[in-house]
């Protein structure tokens, strides 16, 4: 067995109602909060206005901080880590999906740090132990961030979208409650339930996976093609919702001890140039054209994936369960309505030049079973021009 490293200090509490408990795990760390959120809506009005209600009768006091936006930029983590300093706070609760924890987990560090929290790169200075406490309550199923030390920020003035990576940046507390995401609407289920895959297989791919890392992923994988579509389908179905949060956070756990490989390096440079598309939205246009690009560097694990998403794979041989498996990824992303193109995230191809360059900024691709140059990048983007990215 090969020698690997696992680290996965964040307490997880997983189940219906755990909501009730985020009270006590703020007071361990501290009696002025700072909550981080998106801006008030009604579908998040009354968890709001509940979970205020359980942290002051814990005796908290609470400053909420509810300028949070999709692929949060350096000047909200700046206004945010200005509130906390103002209001001294101790601890942050980022409440709400990957953006929302994302950004807690900067503010947590250019609060009491030097500069800002771009500053702090994974390649640049490590914040230290002087970071503010974080706990998080995730109110879908996509980022991982609950489990993970990592918190992704974009700087417009850059162009670029990076991460923070530090242990620093594990969660204390995560409380994982999958009723909170029974109001996430349809596309949103199925977006950031498509990141659940990703990071899943990804971790799998990984040259640095684990027995651990592919015992998680695989499970994740069954989890999301069993689960998602009913998911997406019936939101108010908490066991579909409940399978969704635990296969979150089995890829978030993947992650956090293996990393991502080049669709995220290239998911991430599109969400820098282009930070109107979602995520989810950029992963599942490049999804098919890598793993075209792929299969032969893995066939034994790409046969494992598509058979899972395709059972009648299981009836030939490895060589060509990998190979369909890139169509029968195809064929997931259509009943999870996110076939998409280039043009449908209105990227234009005169522009993929200066992508492909962006989405080697990031380490992400040299992780890649099958290591891609400057040429490979620009060939993937274009077969992602044509519909469904499938050629």
């Amino acid at each position: 067995m090969k020698e690997f490293n696992l680290c996965q200090p964040t307490e997880i509490r997983f189940g219906q109602g755990r909501i009730r408990e985020i009270g006590n795990a703020v007071r361990r760390f501290g009696r002025r909060c700072l909550l981080v959120t998106v801006p008030e809506f009604p579908a998040v009005a009354s968890l709001f206005a509940r979970v205020k209600g359980i942290l002051a009768a814990e005796g908290i006091e609470v400053v909420h901080f509810d300028r949070v936006v999709p692929n949060p930029t350096t000047g909200v983590v700046t206004a945010g880590a200005e509130m906390a300093r103002e209001a001294e706070a101790q601890v942050v609760l980022g409440l709400g999906g990957g953006s929302s924890m994302d950004t807690a987990k900067a503010v947590a560090v250019e609060a009491t740090h030097e500069g800002s929290c771009w500053d702090y790169l994974f390649f640049k200075k490590q914040p230290g132990s002087r970071t503010l406490p974080i706990i998080t309550a995730t109110t879908n199923s996509g980022s991982g961030s609950q489990v993970t030390p990592v918190a992704v920020v974009t700087n417009p003035a850059e162009k670029c979208k990076s991460a923070l990576n530090s242990s620093v940046l594990f969660p204390r507390v995560s409380i994982v409650d999958p009723e909170l995401a029974v109001t996430v609407p349809e596309h949103s289920t199925a977006m950031t339930g498509f990141d659940v895959f990703s990071h899943a297989f990804e971790s799998y791919i990984n040259p640095n996976e684990s027995p651990y890392i592919d015992l998680l992923a695989l499970e994740a994988i069954r989890l999301v093609a069993a689960i998602l579509p009913e998911a997406i389908r019936n939101g108010s179905d908490v066991k579909a919702r409940t399978q969704m949060a635990w296969a979150d956070t089995l890829a978030g756990l993947c992650i956090a001890n293996g990393g991502v490989t080049l669709p995220h390096g290239i998911g991430m440079a599109i969400g820098g140039l282009y930070p109107e598309v979602s995520h989810g939205e950029a992963l599942a246009c490049v999804y098919p054209a890598v793993m075209r690009y792929t299969y032969r560097s893995e066939v034994l694990k790409f046969a494992a994936v598509g058979r899972i998403l395709d059972p009648s794979l299981d009836a030939i041989s490895e060589n060509e369960a990998a190979e369909r498996s890139c169509d029968a990824l195809e064929a997931f992303l259509g009943k999870i309505g996110l076939r998409l193109c280039l043009e449908d995230l209105r990227i234009p191809k005169e522009e993929l030049t200066a992508l492909a360059k962006a989405s080697m900024v990031l380490p992400d691709y040299k992780n890649h079973p099958k290591l891609a140059n400057l040429d490979d990048i620009q060939e993937i983007l274009n077969q992602c021009l044509r519909e469904g990215s499938g050629g």
